[in-house]
C-alpha cells in the first residue's frame, strides 16, 4: 500500500509544481514545463514499480501533464500557441535523446563512476526511443486537433471538462497504442502486450480525470501583461 499512497502524494505534488509554474512564469511558464516533464517522463520511465500486485512504470503522471498543459494553451491561447508548444516539447525530447546518446560513446577516465548509471537510465533501446518519440508526436497533435474541435462543438466556460477529458482520454489511447506497439510487439507475447497497454492506458486515464480540477484553477490565473 506505500506504493499507492506515496503515488497519490506524487500526483499532486505533480499538480502543484505545474500550477507552480504557471502562477510564477505565466504563460512561459507552460513552454517551460513541457520542456522538463518531456525530459523527466523518458528518465522516469525506466524506473519499474508494483502497486495492487501490477507491474508498471513511473512517468506516466508528469507525462500526463502534458497533454494538460497544451489543452491549457488551447484554451486560453488558442491553437496555434499550443502547437508551437508541441513542436517545442518535441525538439527538447528529440534533443536530449541525442546529446545523451553522443554522451555515452565518449570513454569514462579511471576514476569515472557515471558511466554504468547514464547507460542505466539513457542508453534506451532504439525501439523505446523511436517509439517514444512517435507516440509523443503523433498523439500531441491530436490532442490539439480534437481540443480545438471540442471548443466550437462544446464552448462553453463550464464544458471544459468535456473539451479537455474527450481530447486528452482519445489522444492518449493513441499515445499508448503507438508506444506499446513500436516498443514491444515481439519483444512479448500478446498476452503480455496487451496487459501493459491497458495498464498503462488506464493509469494514465485515471490521472487525466484527476486532473480536470487543476486545469480549471489554471484558467482562473490571471496576468496583467495578458490584460
Amino acid at each position: 500500500m506505500f506504493n499507492f499512497f506515496w503515488g497519490v502524494f506524487f500526483v499532486l505534488v505533480n499538480f502543484a509544481l505545474f500550477l507552480a509554474c504557471y502562477r510564477l512564469l505565466g504563460k512561459n511558464g507552460l513552454y517551460a514545463w513541457i520542456g522538463a516533464a518531456t525530459v523527466l517522463a523518458n528518465i522516469q520511465v525506466v524506473k519499474n514499480i508494483e502497486m495492487f500486485g501490477i507491474a508498471m512504470t513511473l512517468g506516466n503522471t508528469i507525462y500526463t501533464t502534458i497533454y494538460l498543459t497544451t489543452d491549457l494553451l488551447n484554451e486560453k491561447y488558442g491553437e496555434k500557441e499550443a502547437r508551437k508548444a508541441v513542436w517545442f516539447g518535441f525538439f527538447t525530447m528529440l534533443m536530449s535523446l541525442i546529446m545523451m546518446q553522443m554522451v555515452l560513446v565518449f570513454k569514462p577516465g579511471t576514476e569515472d563512476f557515471a558511466q554504468e548509471s547514464l547507460e542505466t537510465i539513457f542508453g534506451l533501446m532504439p525501439r523505446i526511443a523511436l517509439g517514444s518519440v512517435a507516440a509523443y508526436f503523433i498523439s500531441q497533435f491530436l490532442d490539439v486537433k480534437i481540443f480545438s474541435r471540442l471548443k466550437k462543438a462544446y464552448p462553453g466556460r463550464g464544458q471544459l471538462w468535456i473539451r479537455n477529458n474527450g481530447s486528452t482520454i482519445l489522444s492518449q489511447m493513441v499515445d499508448t497504442l503507438v508506444f506499446t506497439s513500436i516498443a514491444f510487439i515481439g519483444e512479448y507475447s500478446w498476452e503480455v502486450w496487451w496487459e501493459i497497454a491497458l495498464t498503462t492506458y488506464v493509469l494514465k486515464f485515471v490521472i487525466s480525470v484527476a486532473s480536470t480540477p487543476i486545469i480549471y484553477i489554471a484558467r482562473s490565473f490571471k496576468f496583467k501583461e495578458e490584460s
